[in-house]
């Protein structure tokens, strides 16, 4: 028994420290797109404006619409900055990092994208905690981009008394969970989620969509 413990909590520490690396991972790649991207993609709008003033009618207009995919694609990588950066997702909050995440989703090709809240809204005890929950939830809809062929996506936070359920589904072309269960992308989801004390269940069936079930206790 005691081996088995030992053995345990070796395990967890495994999975936390894995999951610090991730996080300090992501949060260099939200810096150098804030910082790097961002500013290379504001200072080309800058020249792209000064350019418009210097130049006949027809090339205005072409270097207008060109402008316009310059800013679309700032605001697209500052949105994704947001994302990775678990600062900034801290300071923001649970629930608008969600927003934030499906926003950026919704411009970039879903018909349709949803949060609902349901019950009276709580604090998770630890804010460590909705890094984890949040992350598990973007490793969900970063598939869901990838794989799913889906035109809808829908998140439910539901606020019981001691527990919050999330549901999140999509309504894509679904997969063989059987094949699911053997990548890396579930058992990185599982692992976060054992990290907390939460269940976390992935149901699918081929052309039927996908759907995450995420059993957080208070």
């Amino acid at each position: 028994m005691e081996k088995i413990e030992q053995q345990k909590a070796f395990d967890e520490e495994i999975s936390r420290t894995q999951t610090e690396i991730q996080e300090q991972t992501l949060k260099h790649v939200g810096w150098e797109l804030h910082d790097n991207v961002g500013q290379l993609l504001a200072y080309a709008s800058m020249q792209l404006n000064m350019l418009g003033t210097k130049v006949s009618e027809d090339v205005k207009i072409k270097l207008e619409e060109t402008s316009e995919v310059v800013k679309e694609s700032l605001k697209e990588v500052r949105a994704l900055s947001k994302s990775l950066n678990n600062d900034v997702l801290l300071n923001i909050g649970f629930q608008d990092s969600i927003t934030n995440e499906l926003n950026r989703l919704k411009r970039m090709k879903f018909d349709s994208v949803e949060l609902e809240v349901k019950g009276t809204i709580l604090e998770l005890s630890d804010k460590k905690h909705e890094i984890i929950i949040f992350r598990i939830l973007q490793e969900f809809l970063s598939n869901s981009v990838k794989y799913s062929e889906a035109k809808c996506l829908n998140i439910i936070l539901d606020y019981r008394p001691d527990r919050l359920i999330i549901v999140a589904s999509d309504d894509g072309k679904g997969f063989d969970i059987d094949t699911a269960e053997k990548g890396s992308g579930l058992i990185n989801m599982k692992s976060r989620a054992d990290l907390i004390n939460a269940s976390l269940e992935l149901k699918s069936q081929t052309n039927e969509g996908v759907i995450l079930t995420i059993d957080y206790p208070f």
